[in-house]
């Protein structure tokens, strides 16, 4: 039986708008640790929330101009990220960075790659203002969605009454972001369900070469494959002006350059790699890792060179491939039609 990225209750009928709030009912596939996740009290996990917030991740009024939403840039079919190295936003604009994926976001204790969101609630929000994103301001999306007469009973539903604010569109984004889950990997049944046939001969010596030799897990650690921390790799930092990543939040000389480790679930389907979209394959991050980096003053002292040899790197890219989760991609929900002319 495979596990599905969302639970059943997704591919089911509506429920009745005006039935009592459901608790979300959250399904961890194998190798996720349900103990680590948790949703803050002031935005409890219920079935009409999801679905209000499924049903806003991909509609497109959340833009200035109607071309964007959410699932443009974190795109279901691309594991919840995009294939293009900076994403475009409206009127064909090119983002600064790589779109990350959404997947176990829920346990991430900081979002965007350089950390500066500490919630979901907050990340939402974050696109929407963004002038190279959807490039609208967060009393306009309220003003987009509110204009809408049939997004009220999805509000009702989930909120208690039909106020349409902005911390609620954010709150309902967040809930069904929180339902981005991935694990029962080749990995986790080689692990957890002792399934020894899960990875092949080449992922199994490269899971050796992660743990060992390679040093993956000096960042790369736990059920979700990230310390949650910034790191510079020196990606980048060769460029004119280049990204100063988590140093612009903190103001720290450590900090410079430095980016969030991602998780390696799914890693296979959130190409290109790193946070400017530079590194097109698993192969060529397995070359960068290989030779320590790139060395600029704020080089990370984890950096070291590996010196592996062709068969190795080969060996470390069939597991990371042995990474990705047992899910379908979710299909694209009916949104709420724009009132009809006489409505306005």
């Amino acid at each position: 039986m495979k596990y599905l990225i969302l639970t059943a209750a997704f591919f089911c009928m509506l429920p009745a708008l005006d039935a009592a709030e459901k608790k979300y009912e959250v399904k961890f596939p194998l190798g996720i640790d349900g103990d680590a996740y948790t949703v803050p009290g002031d935005n409890p996990l219920t079935e009409e929330k999801v679905h209000l917030g499924k049903m806003l991740y991909f509609d497109k009024r959340l833009s200035v101009d109607r071309t964007i939403s959410c699932a443009s840039c974190h795109n279901p079919q691309s594991g919840f990220a995009d294939p293009s190295p900076l994403s475009k936003g409206v009127k064909g604009m090119t983002g600064t960075r790589n779109s990350p994926t959404l997947v176990n976001s829920a346990f991430s204790y900081f979002h965007f790659w350089d950390g500066r969101s500490p919630n979901l609630e907050d990340q939402a929000k974050g696109p929407m203002a963004n002038a190279l994103e959807m490039a609208h301001s967060l009393e306009g999306v309220q003003r987009n969605v509110d204009a809408v007469p049939a997004y009220k009973p999805y509000f009702k539903a989930a909120f208690g009454d039909v106020n349409v604010t902005i911390d609620r569109i954010a709150q309902a984004l967040a809930s069904f972001e929180r339902t981005i889950l991935s694990g029962n990997s080749p990995w986790d049944r080689y692990v957890y369900a002792d399934d020894i046939d899960a990875l092949s001969a080449s992922a199994e010596s490269g899971l050796k070469l992660f743990e060992g030799k390679a040093l993956c897990t000096r960042c790369h650690v736990g059920f979700n494959l990230t310390d949650g921390l910034f790191h510079n790799l020196g990606v980048g930092t060769g460029k004119e002006n280049p990204d100063l990543g988590r140093f612009v939040i903190t103001g720290e000389e450590k900090d410079r350059g430095a980016f969030k480790t991602p998780t390696l679930r799914d890693i296979s389907r959130t190409a290109p790699y790193m946070h400017d979209g530079s590194v097109k394959t698993l192969e060529e991050v397995v070359e960068l890792y290989d030779v320590g980096g790139e060395p600029n003053p704020w080089l990370d002292p984890k950096m070291e060179k590996l010196g592996l040899t062709a068969e190795e790197k080969a060996d470390l890219v069939s597991f990371l491939k042995a990474l990705d989760g047992d899910w379908e991609p979710i299909a694209e929900p009916e949104l709420p039609p724009d009132p009809a002319p006489s409505e306005k």
